[in-house]
């Protein structure tokens, strides 16, 4: 009986055991995934913020200026490049709006973003857009890999339509997480005026037939926690400069816009709860039901081992019989 119960054991030692890192190297790419459908938006502001007045052309102080970010997930378009791609895709719509102390439009820029949904690496396909304008790109963008590491990452930049390094800078706590600080800078660089103008009549075209063209600096920061890859903080220290041309008067420069951009508190505090507990899950496959399955096969490894070797065990010998009593 006690041998039936080490095999059993046994079996069931090397189950637990193999199912381990197949929860890790296989399960874990399978089921950590980026839905489809995924939609999210974000609120952030620059209080105060420097703005430009196309009325006059020239640059004012306003009390703060609001970026809404929308991402919305397209799950027929990812539905339909799988078919070609050979693994799952999402596609993001996002729209980057930004509005004056008046609520009014400054600027709008529109994305479509396509990438693995368990890397994050990008996946080049028909749409891939900013503003209207097809980009290849290379490197990740909102949302860094699950498992993110210690280094530096390349980043794409919507604005130049190009990529660049994004530095890990250290490891710091921020609202009792553990997160990693990447930081990139951006140095002046010309780049297309938005497809959408906010005074009306006026479009790039016209714009660049004066002569006058726009720049763009920015230092961007992410806090990301980095068992989900999905920054819960970001700031960028935007600047952007309208240059040259018949517009301006002398054929100088003039800021049309700069602020020191942050998440909505409101923000911060929901980002950060959704990704605790996402976190928890991801762990489950990376760290928590390996090691338990792991220390569970060992466990019953050795039960089922003594079970074997007391079942091997030789009998303790009994009491000699008493001899028989002969016939008188």
């Amino acid at each position: 009986m006690r041998r039936r119960a080490s095999l059993v054991l046994l079996a069931f030692a090397v189950f637990f055991t193999a199912l381990s890192p197949l929860m890790r190297w296989y399960a874990f790419p399978r089921l950590a995934k980026i839905p489809p459908g995924q939609y999210q938006d974000m609120v952030l502001e620059a209080r105060p913020a420097t703005l430009i007045d196309y009325g006059t052309m020239k640059a004012r102080k306003v009390p703060k200026v609001t970026i809404v970010q929308t991402l919305k997930g397209d799950v027929a378009a990812s539905d339909r490049i799988e078919r070609t791609a050979g693994r799952d895709v999402v596609v993001w719509d996002t729209l980057s709006y930004v509005a004056g102390p008046d609520g009014k439009m400054v600027s709008q820029v529109p994305e479509r973003y396509i990438f693995d949904a368990h890397s994050q690496e990008p996946v080049h396909a028909t749409g891939e857009s900013v503003d209207g304008d097809r980009v290849r790109r290379e490197g990740i963008e909102y949302k860094w890999p699950f498992l993110t590491e210690k280094r530096d990452y390349t980043y794409f930049d919507a604005q130049t339509r190009s990529s660049a390094p994004i530095h890990y800078r250290g490891t710091r706590t921020f609202h009792g997480l553990e997160v990693y600080y990447f930081e990139q800078t951006i140095p002046w660089t010309r780049v297309p005026l938005p497809k959408k103008m906010p005074v009306k009549g006026i479009t790039p075209r016209a714009v660049e037939k004066t002569g006058t063209t726009r720049w763009y600096s920015t230092r961007r920061m992410f806090w990301v926690e980095p068992v989900t890859g999905a920054p819960v903080n970001g700031e960028e220290i935007h600047k952007e400069e309208l240059r040259g041309g018949d517009l301006l008067p002398g054929g100088g420069k003039v800021t049309a816009f700069a602020g020191h951009v942050k998440m909505r508190d409101d923000y911060v505090r929901s980002t950060v709860a959704l990704v605790t507990s996402q976190r928890t899950l991801v762990l489950l496959l990376t760290s928590y039901l390996p090691w338990g399955f792991l220390a569970l096969g060992a466990a019953l490894l050795v039960l089922s081992l003594h079970l074997e070797a007391r079942g091997r065990r030789p009998a303790a010998p009994g009491p000699d019989p008493e001899p028989a009593l002969s016939p008188a």
